[in-house]
């Protein structure tokens, strides 16, 4: 007699389950992909603290690791508290989020508006892990020069006036990404030009290192800006594989396009130096590497990794020859943000719009190369609308923080080094030498 109501509780019970796993969207693979993916972007800060460590002279070795260790600290609070709902928030005329979700109002483990596979959380944290990089990006423009308090001020503005509008415009329902229909998979636009020309316009502004271009400033520790290289390739596939906020087959194209791009780039930059300068140096196979990466960003869920390669020799050979301008133009980008962020992600936006490929990802369009040349054309609407607004604003803020608080260091701290004279401590301890440790 027991048996009929076991089968009927199973019938009764079967829909009942079936309508609630539709009804909780969130799927427990993608937010495990996801959560990784937020702790390999997270991992990428400290790695470029180490990549941009290395660069500086000996003095300057803590002062600016702690420039991208902070930020970790400082955007991570700023993203809680207004970036992330000013860059993802309800959208206002396709400019900006809402301050609906200030403080995370409203943003629980509910699925995420922007991907309801994932929880709101993830999302956020997710993106948080850009918002951290960004500015930490533009740190290497003005490296060995900038005054500490003035930087923090300027990068907690920079995040809200210029990165969170420019996410929304991208990728929380603004108008690039929404009207326009530009493509940027994981942040040729928001990350790297924006950055690059947020450094440029810094290292304008606040002019060039004492005895640039004279004395030589060459690298202190080029194993560290090897090892920071290293760790931005690892976390760089959660950067871009982690961007298709699944873990399905277009994180899979993501991470393949990634590691091919910055493998070609490496290449091409080590063989265009080899024809330049008869070498091959450890500091242009790291740094072609670097450019490979920022280049394949916009493209990596959009693009075969066969022209994941074209992008890549594009990066490696173009980035290098925009480094070598440097000394012509006589501007003093301390480490090549410019050079290799800027020309890297302009190449890695036009590229999209030539390489794209709906056969890859139909969620994406064809480029140039496959029939849809107004596609290159959005794309180079939107890299310059990007330039132009970060451009504007990014010279605003610094003026303002000149203005008010000086972004300078004296000339006799920039002298010491801002280990000593901004932190008051040492990179190296060499034991003791003529009664002094040194």
């Amino acid at each position: 007699m027991k048996f009929p109501w076991l089968i009927f509780l199973l019938i009764f019970c079967t829909p009942l389950s079936l309508y609630a796993e539709e009804a909780d969207t969130i799927n427990a693979g993608d937010t495990t992909w996801i959560l990784v993916s937020t702790a390999l972007v997270m991992l990428m800060t400290p790695g470029l603290a180490f990549f941009y460590g290395g660069m500086v002279r000996r003095k300057n070795v803590l002062g600016t690791i702690m420039h991208s260790f902070i930020l970790l600290c400082l955007i991570s609070v700023v993203w809680v508290l207004w970036g992330y709902s000013l860059a993802f928030g309800p959208d206002k005329g396709g400019i900006v989020g809402g301050l609906e979700w200030f403080g995370l109002n409203g943003v629980g483990q509910e699925p995420a508006p922007m991907s309801p596979n994932i929880p709101h959380l993830v999302f956020m944290m997710f993106q948080g892990m850009f918002a951290v990089i960004t500015p930490a990006l533009i740190t290497g423009a003005f490296a060995e020069r900038i005054k500490f308090s003035s930087f923090l001020v300027f990068s907690v503005i920079w995040v809200t006036i210029v990165y969170s509008p420019l996410a929304h415009w991208v990728w929380g329902g603004g108008w690039i990404g929404s009207k326009l229909g530009a493509l940027d998979f994981a942040g040729g636009t928001v990350v790297h030009i924006s950055s690059a020309v947020a450094a440029l316009t810094a290292a304008v502004v606040i002019g060039k290192r004492q005895g640039y271009p004279r004395e030589q400033m060459h690298p202190h520790n080029l194993p560290m800006t090897i090892l920071g290289a290293a760790l931005l390739w690892f976390g760089w596939f959660g950067f871009n594989a982690g961007s298709a906020l699944a873990s399905g087959g277009l994180a899979a194209l993501a991470f393949v396009t990634t590691n091919t791009a910055a493998g070609t780039a490496a290449l091409a930059w080590s063989f265009t130096e080899w024809l330049h300068r008869k070498k091959a140096t450890a500091l242009g196979v790291v740094s072609g590497a670097v450019a490979g990466l920022v280049a394949i960003t916009p493209a990596a869920g959009f693009v075969s990794p066969l022209s994941a390669i074209l992008i890549g020799i594009g990066a490696g050979s173009l980035c290098y020859l925009a480094v070598n301008l440097k000394s012509v133009l006589g501007y003093d980008d301390s480490l090549d943000v410019f050079g290799i962020h800027g020309v890297g992600g302009t190449w890695g936006a036009v590229a999209t719009g030539l390489f794209a490929s709906v056969a890859v990802n139909p969620g994406g369009a064809d480029g140039l190369f496959f029939g849809n040349p107004s596609l290159l054309m959005t794309q180079i609407i939107a890299i310059a609308a990007s330039y132009v607004f970060v451009f504007v604003f990014t010279l605003i803020i610094l003026k303002i923080v000149d203005w008010t608080m000086g972004l300078r260091l004296s000339e006799d701290d920039e002298y010491t080094g801002l280990d000593l004279c901004v932190h008051g401590e040492c990179g190296y301890d060499y034991g003791v030498a003529h009664g002094k440790n040194i």
